[in-house]
């Protein structure tokens, strides 16, 4: 089934990278955490040029360091090889729900990141997972890595706004 769905609304959660025996089973390269989360989503969309296609998971499992699924209708080795390259993504309503003060990277990438003071620092363009705790990469007149700690450094979270404040030096 093809979707109308515009690429914002979808959230890429991996990729399809291989294939995996004669019966049309598929490598995925999973971007979750744990890597295996990825199987607690069904369906998955599927793009194939500029539109999603829903595909079902039948069947998931980790296999090595890696993913495998058998999608439905893709019950044969030519079928999964059509599908390499493919981005594997889910709508938002699909996510668990989380506690008030946790959020998904995804949600906050775009983000607005301001000083309490009202300086515009740039806007999140990624998230990088370190040791200690998350870091945001805020892009504006030059790039920033300021490290995610609710409270301390990151004062208040406004995703309906698209808004985040925190007590950091613009200097910094």
């Amino acid at each position: 089934m093809v979707v109308s769905e515009s690429a914002q609304q979808m959230i890429v959660v991996g990729k399809i990278s291989g294939v995996y025996g004669v019966r049309g089973w598929c490598k995925v390269f999973s971007h979750t955490e744990p890597r295996d989360n990825i199987l607690m989503y069904s369906p998955w969309y599927l793009r194939k040029g500029n539109t999603w296609q829903t595909a079902e998971v039948i069947e998931g499992r980790q296999q090595g360091k890696g993913i495998i699924v058998h999608l439905q209708g893709c019950d044969d080795r030519d079928a999964a090889a059509a599908l390499m390259g493919t981005e594997v993504a889910i709508k938002p309503e699909q996510r668990a729900s989380l506690a008030a003060d946790e959020y998904y990277w995804s949600d906050l990438i775009g983000c607005q990141v301001e000083t309490v003071d009202g300086v515009n620092l740039g806007h999140i363009e990624r998230m990088m997972e370190t040791g200690a705790n998350d870091v945001i990469v805020v892009v504006g007149e030059r790039e920033r890595l300021i490290p995610f700690v609710q409270g301390n450094v990151v004062v208040e979270v406004d995703i309906a706004a698209r808004r985040i404040r925190v007590d950091w030096d613009p200097d910094f």
